[in-house]
């Protein structure tokens, strides 16, 4: 998305459609500030620990329906103040524990709380970065921006219809799914891709793959791959017979791997057993982020057992059978791996490269008082805002400098909590989205809108608003479907003579509600691997809730915000 909104910026550069005084004001627009600046303080409040200390009493819920609805409630709520993604990661591991206490499948768990992340954001001005830029996009029509809690009214209705559906809704997502779920005494992931060695005293050598398949595991394992020949990677057929030294990419349940190690004289490569410093070594599985600095790269790119010390001993990703070695598989967001590393630095290696531990959560040792204080910053950037006393910009600035200043957040991870993508996508369009409105080229695009809707019922017209940016948001991102959508429904509304504040009220619940797709939003790719989901998947629920969120919210938004006068 940012190197299409860099290309979009120099075609307007290009072609004369962007001034080139104006190319560049994006990156110094308020809402950049703003989607910056909740980043970092969203990234505090993660980090303070106060959100743990308070679902300890969760892990007494026994109802599966009582687990997932108030964890989704849980999601919901705190979404409303930090950036959704966050929440969600938040709750995965706790997820995942009341997965296994109830033997609650995890595919029937974790896209109800994927969901529910992005409905939460509604709530708020600063909920999510859809209401974030279509109150920019109001400044600029009316030179009145929305308040911190404009939203509520149809952002809390939305959610509570919300998860009300999904509190019984996720009996139809399928629980065959096999991802980190209840079953077996530690996570486990079908489908792993893991790298072994034949030992020298193998039985293996001389055996056929059919042998290893069939008679060493039971079928439960699969050869993808052999390596021999100075690195050559070969898909071999059932007749290779197996000779010391060969590296073999095996697929299957990570609990079978592990007794066919020991029965077939095989070796994980890159394991150890113990650190350099005598530490001893821990096997923890983790989810690469969205954000993680292991997307697009190799194990072999990042040197990670030189950089970090750790070994990727096993990597799945959902919805494809993968071969290659692990070495060279470049990782993508949504990859659950299997690592090895010093028990004691492990949780947070991996949160530095933007990993989510899954069998463990990187708890830390804070005081209550200093937990507090995060919470009390954020209090105080809402009152400031919704007091009039400063717009949301500056008190959201004020509140990550002082996240900071107070260490509640060191500095390096205030910079790492910034999605720099979102930043350099929201730099590149905003220049393209006012040059859209100067030059009427919004004008033009709601003119045929209006054209095409000025027979229909109102509440259809704004039905439609809110379905086309719903539409669009998996394929043009959440935030430059409303840059590109504001101007244009707020256009339309003038063209029909109608108030604008119910159209631009449905471009930010139709973008920020993507629940088609596992690629439209952060949180449905984060959830894709770790629930073992396929791309379907995510229709079975998200289409009811589509449909929930299209009738709820274009009622919603007629009764809260009139369309005439």
């Amino acid at each position: 998305y940012d190197l299409v909104a860099m290309m979009s910026l120099s075609a307007g550069l290009i072609t004369g459609l962007v001034p080139p005084d104006r190319a560049f004001h994006g990156f110094s627009d308020p809402v950049v500030v703003v989607v910056a600046a909740a980043l970092v303080v969203s990234a505090g409040i993660e980090r303070s620990g106060v959100v743990e200390r308070l679902m300890r009493p969760l892990s007494s819920l026994r109802s599966p329906d009582a687990v997932i609805g108030t964890l989704a409630a849980l999601v919901m709520l705190l979404s409303a103040f930090m950036k959704n993604i966050g929440a969600l990661a938040i709750f995965i591991p706790l997820a995942l524990r009341l997965s296994k206490a109830n033997n609650i499948p995890a595919s029937q768990m974790l896209m109800p709380l994927s969901f529910a992340s992005l409905v939460g954001g509604l709530m708020t001005l600063i909920g999510t970065s859809p209401n974030i830029i279509v109150s920019r996009v109001r400044a600029d029509l009316t030179g009145t921006p929305y308040t911190m809690f404009e939203f509520a009214p149809v952002g809390m209705g939305v959610c509570l219809c919300a998860i009300l559906f999904l509190t019984f809704a996720w009996r139809i997502l399928p629980r065959d799914r096999q991802g980190t779920g209840a079953a077996g005494d530690r996570f486990r992931i079908e489908d792993y891709l893991a790298e072994v060695r034949i030992l020298p005293q193998s039985p293996l050598i001389g055996a056929t793959v059919v042998d290893l398949e069939q008679l060493f595991s039971g079928g439960a394992v699969t050869v993808a791959a052999i390596v021999r020949d100075h690195g050559h990677r070969y898909v071999p057929g059932g007749h290779w017979e197996f000779s010391e030294g060969d590296i073999l990419v095996l697929e299957g349940d990570a609990m079978a791997v592990k007794p066919l190690l020991d029965s077939a004289g095989l070796a994980i490569t890159g394991g150890g057993g113990q650190a350099a410093d005598g530490a001893e070594m821990a096997v923890m599985e983790a989810v690469v982020m969205p954000n993680s600095l292991l997307v697009g790269t190799t194990a072999v790119q990042n040197a990670m057992r030189r950089r970090y010390g750790i070994s990727i001993l096993a990597i799945r990703r959902a919805g494809r059978h993968m071969i290659e070695r692990l070495r060279q598989t470049e990782f993508q967001a949504g990859d659950v791996l299997v690592v090895e590393g010093s028990g004691d630095a492990l949780p947070g290696t991996l949160s530095q490269l933007g990993c989510l531990p899954l069998a463990s959560r990187n708890m830390r040792l804070t005081s209550r008082s200093s937990a507090v204080v995060p919470i009390l910053l954020v209090l105080g950037a809402m009152a400031l805002v919704a007091f009039g006393v400063l717009p949301v910009a500056p008190a959201f600035f004020l509140a990550a400098v002082m996240m900071v200043l107070s260490r509640s957040l060191p500095l390096r991870d205030a910079y790492e909590a910034i999605h720099w993508p979102i930043i350099v996508l929201l730099g590149g369009l905003i220049p393209i989205s006012d040059a859209m409105r100067s030059t009427g080229a919004s004008e033009l695009m709601a003119g045929w809108l209006a054209l095409a809707t000025v027979q229909v019922p109102v509440p259809v017209a704004l039905g439609l608003v809110l379905l086309a940016s719903m539409l669009l948001a998996p394929f043009l991102h959440h935030a430059a479907t409303v840059l590109l959508m504001g101007p244009v429904a707020a256009a339309m509304a003038a063209k029909l003579g109608l108030a604008m504040d119910p159209f631009l009220m449905a471009v930010a619940v139709g973008a920020a509600c993507d629940f088609l797709t596992p690629i439209g939003h952060q949180c449905n790719t984060l959830v894709m691997g770790v629930g073992g989901y396929r791309f379907g998947d995510y229709w079975r629920l998200g289409l009811p809730l589509s449909l929930i969120v299209l009738v709820v919210g274009t009622g919603l938004i007629l009764v809260v915000w009139p369309v005439h006068g």
